[in-house]
């Protein structure tokens, strides 16, 4: 926990995928301070025609190098969130060469109830974790 979901234009290599998986899941560990066998991640590929993702209005250019990443946690302050964005898209360009234009971020958050990371039980509550 958290869970990290990425919607990606499909077309890169095994290798591509580990590295942007390791380089966020650094950028995990760096702001939101969890352990380091806490790592959930999804990947999701689209054609290229399955996948819109504009820029509000703020005239960023994207290209088909595009993450959408949406995270659901538990609450994270605003710090920690700031410094997860500003972290993720260093990581990113250093170690993908993607462009910090080209990361697109959303954090849903939960609370303790709404995780059960196997057994039938919710660890955070039943005080396993």
């Amino acid at each position: 926990m958290p869970l990290l979901r990425f919607d990606l234009v499909e077309g890169r290599t095994l290798d591509e995928l580990q590295l942007l998986l390791d380089a966020a899941h650094r950028a995990v560990l760096a702001a939101f301070k969890v352990p380091e066998r806490d790592r959930y991640q999804i990947v999701h590929e689209h054609k290229r025609s399955r996948i819109v993702i504009e820029d509000t209005g703020l005239d960023i250019e994207r290209t088909d190098g595009v993450v959408f990443l949406q995270v659901t946690s538990r609450p994270r302050g605003r710090e920690a969130k700031e410094a997860f964005y500003k972290i993720l898209t260093e990581e990113l360009e250093k170690s993908c060469g993607i462009a910090p234009a080209d990361v697109v971020v959303s954090i849903i958050e939960n609370s303790d109830e709404d995780w059960s990371f196997g057994l039938g039980r919710a660890q955070f509550l039943t005080g396993d974790l």
